[in-house]
């Protein structure tokens, strides 16, 4: 048998609150399955100790999510295992900064073309184009930034 790089040992409180998340049953399958990994990757006093071919097959997982569920408890502690990395950036970068926030609401604001009787959603994103405040934009994200800034001012 070969040494683990990370090995699972866990307190009586950790099992304890492994044992419990279990036993209630009200939590992602995701969250399930990595307690189980670590109650049966323990190799405490009072754990199991299983290999990890012998987890794999118990728990239909693969090997690489429970060394990677062990090196997480190992070097950062129970709670990192459950909690989600929180991204860095936004999935897209926003059209709208502040200071272009700014300009649409106060184009938004003004007095509309001649020959309207008031601004449109698709007049706005037209315009904002035309008067560079941004490369490009569809007519819904200039909805979505209205609503967001002048719904909290009526």
């Amino acid at each position: 048998m070969s040494k683990k790089k990370w090995v699972v040992d866990l307190s009586a409180e950790e099992r304890d609150e492994l044992g419990r998340l279990i036993s209630k049953g009200r939590h992602p399958a995701t969250k399930l399955l990595k307690a189980r990994i670590l109650l049966k990757a323990d190799q405490g006093y009072h754990g199991p100790a299983w290999s990890d071919g012998r987890i794999v097959e118990a728990l239909e997982t693969n090997s690489a999510h429970i060394a990677r569920v062990r090196r997480k408890f190992v070097e950062e502690g129970l709670a990192a295992v459950f909690a989600r990395k929180k991204r860095e950036t936004p999935p897209r970068r926003r059209v709208f900064d502040g200071s272009a926030e700014a300009s649409l609401v106060a184009l938004a604001c003004s007095e509309p073309p001649p020959g309207h009787a008031r601004w449109s959603i698709r007049l706005l994103a037209q315009r904002v184009v035309e008067l560079e405040i941004v490369d490009a934009v569809h007519f819904n994200t200039v909805g979505r930034t209205l609503k967001k800034t002048l719904s909290n001012r009526i």
